[in-house]
């Protein structure tokens, strides 16, 4: 048997194919077990076999059913072998309807810790959750904080904030890291990325302005507008999950240096159009542009829900996390150190229906 045993869940998800091959290049005695459902099933084989076939089982299963959805063989195999747990698995979607939300991001959350609370070899569960737990809380947010009374800004918030609490309660049994990066962007040394959603979509609205020669408004506000670069979330999850000092530590992987939304836009916009916004739009404006007329037709696609993200005045106090990042040689580039790959990558794929 391989000394490591690690289950994944959200193979072969954007985050988690990456992850998976960063564990298993850095650790050569250990085996993968991505656990799937079955309509995934034949992607997430075809990305075994891209990474290394031998090393990594595809099991079908459900992690929103009781036992994940496996055959009680298979669940106890599990529960007595696996050392390690990286649960990723989650509906990212910002309209995503409440329903659908609390089963997959909450109980299904809360099957992964059952196996986990019975695993008898376990030494560490490594849950990805979300800096926007935060919900709508203004100013700084700091890495142990969490139920403040607040509200949230859509399901996919407030049912990640539920799986979080329910996460820390079983802390005291359950050996656990969490980790809550910011809004999750390209790699930054190719710009790579699987979809073009979250700040993509002001590139979508340049790229569609700029054709029918629209000017441009100033977008955005003084708020912070937080994202971080996939393969530092990688590197900091494969890492950080060995580090002893970690266990029962929740770190934020965001910019500690953030641009503002309006900042961002106006850097999307020099490099992508070649060309700084004029016209000023305050924020209620741009919303009305997604909802009327012609305005709403030119910028097709946008949706209203990410609008709110480009006025959240909130920041992320990651000091934790850049501790023991730097301790393992990570650090999170700031995101005008990587915008001309992630617009290069755009550019060359904004018409690839796969994107969409």
């Amino acid at each position: 048997m391989a000394s490591d045993q690690l289950l994944v869940t959200g193979f072969p998800g954007f985050i988690g194919s990456r992850l998976v091959a960063s564990l298993i290049e850095g650790r050569p005695q250990a085996r993968a077990i991505a656990l799937v459902e079955p309509s995934m099933a034949d992607r997430a084989r075809e990305s075994a076999r891209r990474i290394d076939s031998e090393r990594i089982e595809v099991l079908t299963g459900d992690i929103t059913d009781g036992r994940l959805g496996l055959a009680g063989e298979d669940y106890e195999r599990l529960a007595g072998e696996v050392t390690a747990v990286f649960h990723l698995a989650a509906i990212y979607n910002l309209a995503v309807p409440f329903d659908v939300a609390q089963k997959v991001n909450v109980e299904g959350t809360a099957n992964v810790l059952e196996l986990c609370a019975r695993a008898e070899r376990l030494e560490r569960l490594n849950y990805v959750s979300t800096a926007f737990v935060a919900g709508r809380r203004d100013g700084v947010v700091y890495e142990h904080e969490l139920s403040l009374g607040q509200s949230f800004k859509n399901h996919y918030e407030s049912t990640k904030f539920q799986a979080e609490l329910w996460v820390r309660h079983a802390m005291d049994r359950i050996p656990t890291t969490i980790y809550r990066p910011a809004i999750v962007v390209g790699d930054s040394r190719t710009g790579e990325t699987a979809k073009f959603d979250g700040p993509y979509f002001l590139l979508r609205m340049l790229s569609r302005l700029g054709s029918r020669g629209i000017p441009l408004a100033r977008m955005g506000s003084d708020a912070p507008f937080n994202v971080v670069p996939v393969d530092l979330v990688v590197d900091a999850i494969a890492a950080v999950s060995t580090d002893p000092q970690s266990v029962g530590e929740t770190l934020h992987l965001v910019d500690p240096e953030p641009l503002s939304s309006r900042e961002l836009f106006e850097a999307l916009a020099e490099e992508y159009a070649g060309r700084r916004p004029r016209l000023a739009l305050p924020p209620a404006a741009a919303d009305a542009t997604l909802r009327f007329g012609p305005a709403r037709r030119a910028l097709d696609g946008i949706p209203r829900e990410s609008l709110v993200y480009l006025t959240h005045a909130v920041d992320f106090d990651g000091r934790r996390a850049s501790a023991l990042l730097d301790r393992h040689g990570l650090r999170c580039p700031r995101l005008r150190e990587y915008l001309p790959e992630l617009v290069t990558f755009f550019r060359e794929h904004e018409d690839d229906p796969a994107y969409t």
